[in-house]
């Protein structure tokens, strides 16, 4: 044997001593923490599955109170909306209390139906979108009672630029000026909305045909105002719009 095999092989056996002191000394720590990363891993996965079955049992859920509402079936569609909203914090759970707060708001029950919204919106984690979305009902149902003030501070900031629910914040805005006889920053707020393509068809419907009723009433015809469309009510036309 060679020299240097000779110092290899001495070299290779400390290795093998040092290994195992080591290995006495550490082995049931080494095995611990691998039993622990396997059981992290297995739990980690099982709580996944665990989502996904609850997220899917919600999404059932909330298809079948949707169906129930398509159906006719309002007192039943509603008990199932209340449900699946008690259910816990997920997206579902979210837009069941929407569905809720809807339909109180539909039996007249607006305080109620307000309320629901309030919380929707305020409610932590809720997504901007359904947040705003909330706050947008809301000032609706309220166009009828609250201050122009009072509607100014739940919408008045959602009319940015691309913020998705600006034109209906500017509807809100636009009922309360009118009620409130501020006939000028209605026009304006309702012209906004027909001049704006991104606004729904339904929501520039309603601005032109306030836009009618206002034209007289400020001395001539509003820019908006084609004349094409009139209404005979107007307070009819303010309250299809506070209802949708």
């Amino acid at each position: 044997m060679s020299e240097e095999s000779l110092f290899r092989e001495v070299d290779e056996e400390i290795r093998r001593e040092q290994l195992k002191a080591l290995w006495d000394r550490f082995g049931t720590y080494i095995v611990a923490a691998c039993v622990a990363v396997i059981l992290g891993v297995a739990a980690f996965k099982g709580w996944q599955y665990w989502q996904h079955r609850q997220a899917l049992e919600a999404g059932q859920a909330y298809l079948a109170a949707v169906q129930l509402a398509e159906q006719g079936n309002a007192e039943a569609a509603s008990a199932a909306f209340a449900k699946l909203a008690e259910s816990g914090d997920s997206g579902y759970a979210t837009l069941a209390r929407l569905q809720e707060a809807a339909f109180l708001a539909s039996k007249g029950e607006t305080d109620k139906a307000v309320a629901i919204f309030d919380e929707v919106a305020a409610q932590e984690g809720t997504t901007p979108v359904l947040a705003n979305l909330a706050r947008v009902r809301a000032g609706l149902l309220l166009v009828d009672s609250a201050p122009v003030e009072e509607l100014r501070n739940r919408v008045g900031d959602l009319d940015v630029e691309g913020n998705p629910w600006r034109n209906e914040a500017r509807e809100v805005l636009a009922l309360g000026a009118y009620r409130a006889s501020d006939l000028e920053t209605a026009d304006k707020l309702f012209n906004e909305i027909l001049a704006d393509p991104r606004a729904p068809f339904g929501l520039r419907q309603r601005a032109q045909i306030m836009l009618a009723l206002i034209a007289p009433k400020i001395g001539g015809q509003s820019a908006g105002a084609s004349g094409e469309e009139t209404a005979s009510d107007e307070d009819a036309a303010a309250g299809d719009a506070a209802s949708q």
